[in-house]
């Protein structure tokens, strides 16, 4: 239980004057407990002041001080001594005896000059500074601090405070921009709101301050990204104050008395709901500079997080919305203060298989605080809403899992495609729409909790969607491309399991014996001949078969598919179907990009089984070689290329046009281009296209060049190859359409995910490789081939990647993430060595010396090739 917890939901069912009174009293009785009176002599057994008190810690205190209230017990006067340290806190009392009659006199200023304020319900810039100058030529600031640990406190009283100055003019009102010209007039407005809002306040209601007609003309009058609080104000006010240190505690410990009321109040009352003011509260909070200092970490922000958290979709999208037009300091503030709570919880607890991160509520909380922040970077990035891929027309078939549901008399889990986040839906905004972040998206990613979450209880939360489990899954943002790999990867096993169970019960049923396996048998002088034609059947046929696990055998080879033989049936596939012989796809050779041939004989067909090889590669955990420019990537998760796009795609072209754009004299005269453009066909023999009808005699001018190139990059990147991607993007659905792969992943991250990592780091392959047979990282031979393999060129650790893993890539993560076992396979020999692709095992022979090691090694990773039985 949280502090006072225990007693918020007790005090909050009496009238507004009874709690405010009890509230004061269980303050008391807490400081009391945690801090004492300050007087050493101290007889009261329950004051901590007192010679044979037994500490406690925040928590017991917080239940403590609620039973001394109950049964009132005796409460100390402050101490004389105790005085100038005792008003950092909240306390309440007014009372003390005075040594001397000089304190006396002291003591009488003070008390008037806290009587000036004690009707301080709710704050304003102007006011904080009047209280601020008495306070400083006093030099007494505990009228100040006691000020604002009311009203900060105080669910009502922060509500109420900093509001901005309201509109003078009807016109302006209904416009939203009205600026503040009449100061007079606003107050009376500002009076005329409170009396009314007061009016309608009664004991026995529940309604608080702001809540009335005030609260619901405010709302009227703002946009979906704004409130009712003067931000400015706040943060000069802040900026003001946080620099005294007695001052800056009365916020830490306004900020724990505050929170389990906010949450309450969230959780029980839908105050929201009935007062959107209400989230007033929170951007007041959130504009302290102080909330990621350690002091905050272990009690004051958990609760506020926990209480933020509790907020209702709609308040959460608003907030996303303003925190939108904050700068990328600011949102790179607010982002660190969440991600040092849940890195400070993840280090300060021990997590694992039994004691699960999940299971954390601050962590969880603030995890569910930074996804608004996260939103917030997105909308107030640089967005691309418009540009969309079309879906497909045909619904792509869907997994024969539906027909085993109907046969056990079980209805469906999320029926219609991938999970979409509440949050994205309700801003009507996607990740993959924001190009450029105001932060990059990376900062989000938290490495500590990466490193302590169990993906397999994670996932299985993901999956099953209950309420009292969080899963990390819903909030990708903060989640490693590796951890989501995983993720993915045991998503895909439990479908490939799926769809066994389904062949076997079909087995029962209808007599027949059906294949497990996604098989296939090809010739490899003929492999694609052989695969296209076989998967081209399974799609026809019965798409849901590409779900199952892929087994792939060599005619003639006696290689058994453990994942070895399938990596090496997707790289002959890759370098047969790109090859630019055949003309499916066009090679740059200034890039070293593949991209669609617009004017390919093969049919349509032929580029769907080649988005199906894509998604079996994803499906099956295998990295292929294949280099396509970004948008590619970016048209598969829904998006359409731009001009932006042309600078990886065809830089040439790319600049050819953004000189245009920053031609400075006349387009029209000095150029002489219209909006009829030409390419070449696979002949090189020119075509002629118009960007718009009768193109030809529409010349391009500085008017519309802009359009122009708009029109052009659109020709390109999607009208020219609309067939071919969009039969391509099929294929690759086929295999996806029911994977979270779309709700986990960015197109780079998607990249990463077929590509692999072209950082090839054979140092952090060195750390994390592991031996068998008798071998060990201090063998004569262990150390021999690791200064070998350093020594090879670029090419050659490529083909030693080859011959060991299947692949010359990295796995996402790099090389560090491969698991690579180096096992003894016998005493110095003539024989070559020799590898497991399907373990990452490589069987090494004690050689005699280090050149008939490099000699050996060298011989097999270059002339490796086909599968045979040890």
């Amino acid at each position: 239980m949280s502090n006072l917890d225990c007693c918020s939901g007790s005090v909050h069912s009496w009238s507004y004057k009874n709690r405010a009174a009890a509230k004061h009293l269980i303050e008391r009785y807490y400081h009391q407990l945690t801090e004492g009176c300050g007087n050493e002599c101290c007889s009261n057994s329950w004051c901590a002041s007192s010679v044979g008190f037994t500490r406690m810690d925040n928590n017991a205190a917080a239940v403590k001080a609620l039973e001394l209230y109950k049964v009132n017990a005796k409460l100390c006067d402050p101490h004389p001594s105790k005085k100038g340290t005792a008003s950092t806190y909240l306390e309440s009392s007014t009372h003390s005896n005075s040594a001397s009659s000089d304190q006396q006199v002291n003591h009488k200023e003070a008390l008037t000059l806290r009587e000036n304020f004690k009707d301080v319900s709710y704050l304003t810039e102007e006011k904080v500074y009047e209280i601020l100058g008495m306070c400083g030529e006093k030099e007494d600031y505990s009228p100040l601090i006691r000020v604002i640990g009311r009203v900060f406190s105080s669910a009502e009283g922060l509500v109420q405070s900093f509001r901005r100055s309201k509109p003078h003019t009807k016109e302006e009102l209904k416009s939203l921009q009205g600026k503040d010209e009449d100061k007079d007039e606003d107050e009376k407005e500002a009076a005329a709101c409170s009396a009314t809002a007061m009016e309608e306040d009664s004991p026995s209601s529940s309604t608080r301050p702001g809540e009335g007609s005030s609260g619901d003309n405010d709302v009227q009058k703002l946009a979906p990204d704004e409130v009712s609080v003067d931000i400015d104000a706040v943060r000069r006010v802040y900026e003001r104050l946080l620099s005294n240190e007695k001052i800056e505690a009365a916020f830490l410990n306004a900020l724990v008395y505050l929170s389990p009321n906010v949450e309450c109040d969230l959780t029980y009352h839908n105050v929201y709901s009935r007062d959107p003011n209400y989230l007033n509260l929170f951007v007041i909070v959130m504009e302290n500079s102080n909330l990621h200092s350690p002091e905050y970490l272990e009690i004051a922000l958990p609760q506020f997080c926990k209480a933020m958290s509790k907020l209702p979709l709609a308040a959460q999208a608003k907030l996303a919305r303003l925190w939108s037009h904050y700068s990328a300091e600011q949102i790179r503030r607010m982002m660190e203060t969440f991600q040092q709570l849940i890195t400070y919880k993840v280090i300060s607890n021990e997590f694992n298989s039994r004691n699960l991160v999940n299971d954390d509520d601050a962590v969880v909380a603030s995890t569910k605080c930074l996804k608004i922040v996260y939103y917030a970077n997105v909308l107030g990035g640089d967005l691309d809403v418009e540009h969309n891929e079309e879906e497909d027309e045909e619904p792509i078939p869907e997994s024969s899992e539906l027909t085993l549901q109907e046969l056990l008399g079980e209805e469906r889990r999320n029926k219609k495609g991938p999970r979409v986040d509440p949050l994205e839906t309700e801003l009507g905004v996607r990740t993959n729409d924001c190009r450029r972040p105001l932060i990059p998206f990376e900062e989000f990613i938290n490495e500590p909790l990466n490193e302590v979450l169990e993906m397999d209880k994670d996932y299985t939360f993901f999956k099953v969607e209950t309420e009292n489990k969080f899963s990390f899954m819903t909030c990708p943002f903060i989640l490693n491309a590796v951890t989501k790999n995983l993720g993915l990867y045991y998503d895909n096993r439990i479908r490939m399991y799926s769809e066994r169970r389904i062949t076997v019960l079909y087995s029962l049923v209808q007599g027949q014996q059906l294949n497990p396996y996604l098989r296939l048998k090809v010739r490899r002088d003929h492999i694609i001949d052989d695969a296209l034609v076989r998967l081209e059947m399974i799609a026809m046929e019965n798409p849901a078969d590409l779900k199952k696990q892929l087994y792939v055998e060599f005619e003639g080879e006696q290689g058994v598919d453990e994942g070895g033989v399938s990596k090496e049936f997707f790289q002959l596939v890759v370098e047969e179907i790109f090859n630019p012989d055949i003309g499916m796809f066009t090679y740059d050779e200034y890039t070293k990009l593949f991209w669609f041939n617009p004017s390919s004989f093969e049919n349509e067909g032929q580029y769907t089984l080649i988005g199906i090889v894509l998604g079996l590669a994803i499906y099956n955990n295998c990295i292929l070689d294949v280099h396509f420019p970004m948008v590619v990537y970016r048209k598969l998760m829904g998006k359409k290329g731009t001009f932006r796009d042309l600078a990886d795609a065809n830089p040439v072209l790319n600049q050819s046009l953004k000189e245009l754009l920053e031609y400075e004299g006349s387009v029209e005269e000095d150029m002489m281009i219209t909006f009829q453009i030409s390419h070449n066909d696979l002949f090189g023999n020119p075509l002629m296209y118009d960007l718009r009808e009768n193109g030809d005699k529409i010349p391009v001018t500085n008017d519309n060049r802009r359009e122009f190139v708009a029109q052009y990059s659109d020709y390109i990147l999607n009208k020219s190859v609309e067939k071919q991607f969009k039969a391509f993007r099929r294929g690759f659905h086929m295999v996806t359409n029911e994977s979270p792969l779309k709700y986990l992943f960015r197109p780079e991250e998607i990249e990463l995910l077929i590509c692999g990592s072209r950082n090839l780091d054979f140092l952090a392959l060195e750390e994390t490789t592991e031996y068998d047979g008798g071998y060990n990282r201090d063998s004569r031979i262990i150390k021999d081939f690791w200064e070998t393999l350093h020594s090879f060129g670029e090419e050659q650790k490529r083909l030693f990647l080859q011959f060991t893993t299947g692949t010359d890539r990295a796995p996402v993560g790099g090389l560090g993430k491969l698991k690579m076992i180096i096992a003894k396979n016998g005493p110095d020999t003539d024989r070559l060595p020799t590898s497991h692709t399907c373990f990452n095992v490589l069987l090494l022979p004690e050689y005699s010396s280090k050149d008939k090691l490099r000699e050996r090694l060298l011989k097999a990773i270059t002339y490796a090739k086909g599968f045979g039985m040890l």
